[in-house]
């Protein structure tokens, strides 16, 4: 007889206790709360043939992008699909997608969690997954349709409403309807301010349209919820910290790195991320970060031959040129021409942006800056298939401009800064940056 999670889901196991306890697990992981894996490791060493517990585990490895986690995500897929034969239909259908993404095709299994998504509407964490999947390829569009698809079986009486909220809300930002999203996201927060993603998917809000102190204001107003015991932590005040940059508060900026970006000691790659990303923007606006940068390129170092996902290599390569390892460059770019020539979603996206992206800041690193332009530039239209935010590949656009004005291209240089401040003309950065252009003399840089 078929037993059911607090949201109507069919679940194979026969302990009804069992369920409602791995329910718990799966609020903290909706909520970005401590320390869902240690919960379910605690529920496991009870029930160990539990399967759904087994791909819950599973697929939160798996979407944290690091192969530092591979073995325990080799080990909790391969108790799954052990188990597989008393699994249920949505069971393999979540077997399936952690077997795909574990193959390297991150594609198709964020498509299994979204297909589990539209078998089982409530399945949240099945939504999650494909949720962070999609924000892993970059599919921006798919990150707000993929969550409208289920939004008619949910309403306020069912568990966990309001993060269907928010991460809609993040959907529509990515999507650019920033006024839907932002009202969706505060309206997730009054349910819950304790959600790291409805905040989240607000303060994006806030970053794409310029709201710099107010950004600051709202995360800091905020944050009393949300920072206890968070997960997610980090980024937000990583968030907070590029609205600091763009008021031109680097001093503000750096602290939030020294006391909570870094806090964490940087031991997963989601965390070295934000660092590498935050620790770029002020090198390249000529801020010295001191010796920062080593402990950010010190994990990378131990990373350096994974190329498992071009977002964490781009990244990587900001640190390694930031402390100047040039060797840790050389075997990098080996590591992605390596997986450029492989097979599913990661070669792909090493082929396409990873491997030319890392050249360019490899170039940036030895001060060729026309190289820099000339690997770089065409990423910019396709750079969404590398993964990660519109915010985060914004640096892509910080690396072009700095690239041009350092090498006295000033058609270049006020072409990229006139799209800079079209959506950002208030932004002390992008007026600092006009100034020292318009101290270049126009004149014809030959890229050729």
């Amino acid at each position: 007889m078929s037993k059911f999670d607090d949201r109507g889901n069919p679940v194979s196991y026969r302990s009804q206790q069992a369920i409602d306890r791995l329910d718990r697990v799966f609020h903290l992981m909706h909520a970005y709360q401590a320390d869902p894996l240690a919960e379910v490791d605690a529920l496991l060493a009870e029930h160990p043939d539990f399967v759904m517990a087994h791909l819950f585990r599973a697929g939160a490895l798996a979407t944290a992008t690091d192969r530092a986690f591979e073995p325990e995500l080799v080990k909790s897929l391969t108790a799954a699909e052990e188990l597989a034969p008393r699994a249920n239909d949505r069971e393999r259908l979540h077997i399936a997608a952690c077997r795909s993404w574990l193959d390297g095709e991150w594609a198709r299994g964020t498509e299994l969690w979204g297909r589990a998504s539209i078998e089982y509407p409530r399945d949240l964490v099945a939504l999650q997954y494909a949720h962070l999947g999609d924000f892993s390829l970059g599919h921006s569009h798919l990150l707000r349709d993929r969550v409208a698809r289920v939004l008619p079986h949910w309403n306020a009486s069912v568990p966990g409403y309001g993060f269907i909220q928010g991460m809609y809300a993040f959907g529509l930002e990515e999507s650019g309807d920033y006024r839907q999203a932002e009202a969706r996201g505060r309206a997730a927060i009054d349910l819950n301010p304790q959600d790291g993603w409805a905040v989240h998917a607000v303060a994006h809000v806030m970053e794409m349209e310029g709201r710099a102190n107010e950004g600051a204001d709202f995360l800091a107003s905020t944050a009393k919820a949300w920072a206890p015991n968070s997960l997610f932590a980090f980024h937000l005040w990583w968030h907070k910290a590029l609205f600091h940059i763009d008021a031109n508060d680097m001093t503000g900026a750096l602290t939030l790195f020294d006391e909570n970006i870094s806090a964490g000691g940087f031991g997963q790659a989601l965390e070295l991320v934000d660092g590498s990303a935050l620790l770029w923007r002020l090198s390249l606006l000529g801020h010295d970060v001191g010796g920062r940068w080593a402990g950010v390129a010190d994990p990378w170092e131990a990373r350096v031959d994974h190329a498992y996902y071009a977002f964490n290599d781009v990244s990587a390569m900001m640190a390694f040129v930031g402390a100047g390892r040039t060797g840790a460059q050389v075997r990098l770019i080996a590591a992605a021409q390596r997986a450029a020539a492989g097979q599913g979603t990661h070669a792909m996206m090493s082929r396409e942006i990873g491997l030319p992206a890392c050249q360019a800041l490899a170039s940036f690193g030895r001060g060729d800056y026309a190289s820099t332009i000339e690997h770089m530039m065409p990423l910019r239209c396709k750079a969404n298939r590398m993964g990660g935010s519109h915010a985060q590949r914004d640096m892509f656009s910080w690396t072009l401009t700095e690239a041009a004005v350092r090498l006295g291209d000033r058609a270049l240089a006020d072409a990229l800064i006139a799209e800079r401040l079209s959506w950002k003309p208030e932004s002390p950065i992008n007026r600092a940056w006009a100034l020292r252009a318009g101290q270049l003399d126009r004149k014809r840089v030959d890229l050729c």
